[in-house]
């Protein structure tokens, strides 16, 4: 057993999120925390984790922002995985970002979307051919060995070469469409700052939360 979790307490610089302080628009208030994430050197500033549920229960990974504005947060994955059926059959997901170093955290709960053809398409083409080779050959989240992926993986290289690849139909883009974000800044003795921003109607209400 780890007997040191316990005492573990963060020396905190309490960094604070005043009311006066935060935009009326959450995408904006996201895009100045991810900026501000980025630059204070975090490897993977769009690192978020997706929570879906199906019939067994709650499930969550690590995934990749690959984009967002104020139709939502795109990521890319393969659409038969578990996640991509869990997407497609609640219609709704939750988002979780951790930025360590600053201590801040958002939450987003929303609806679920596919992207378009065309925009899965363009950013098929925009990965390093590895990653495409990869995402051809792979069944994802189907048992499988290691020697068996990386035959396929180097048979579908040799039969190509440098042809271009196609998306494979079972692999695109999805956008999580909010109704919902909180976000939180860790201050000293716990009384951290919590904002939530809800959509009502075709504005967004701000409330303060009780840590």
């Amino acid at each position: 057993m780890a007997h040191w979790l316990a005492d573990l307490r963060p020396a905190r610089d309490d960094r604070a999120l005043a009311d006066d302080d935060v935009d009326p628009n959450p995408f904006a208030q996201f895009g100045k925390w991810l900026d501000a994430a980025h630059e204070a050197g975090i490897v993977q500033p769009n690192g978020m984790t997706l929570s879906t549920v199906d019939d067994d229960g709650p499930d969550a990974r690590i995934v990749l922002l690959k984009g967002f504005d104020e139709r939502g947060f795109v990521f890319y994955t393969h659409r038969t995985s578990h996640k991509g059926r869990q997407l497609d059959a609640a219609k709704a997901a939750a988002l979780t970002f951790w930025w360590d170093p600053l201590e801040r955290q958002v939450r987003v709960r929303g609806r679920v979307e596919w992207v378009t053809d065309a925009e899965s398409d363009e950013y098929f083409q925009s990965r390093p051919r590895g990653s495409q080779l990869g995402a051809i050959v792979s069944a994802q989240s189907e048992v499988v060995t290691r020697p068996a992926l990386e035959d396929a993986l180097a048979e579908l290289e040799a039969r190509t070469l440098g042809d271009p690849l196609p998306r494979p139909a079972t692999w695109g883009g999805y956008r999580i469409v909010p109704w919902q974000f909180e976000f939180w800044q860790g201050r000293a003795n716990r009384l951290h700052d919590r904002i939530r921003y809800r959509r009502t109607a075709d504005e967004w209400t701000r409330e303060r939360l009780a840590p």
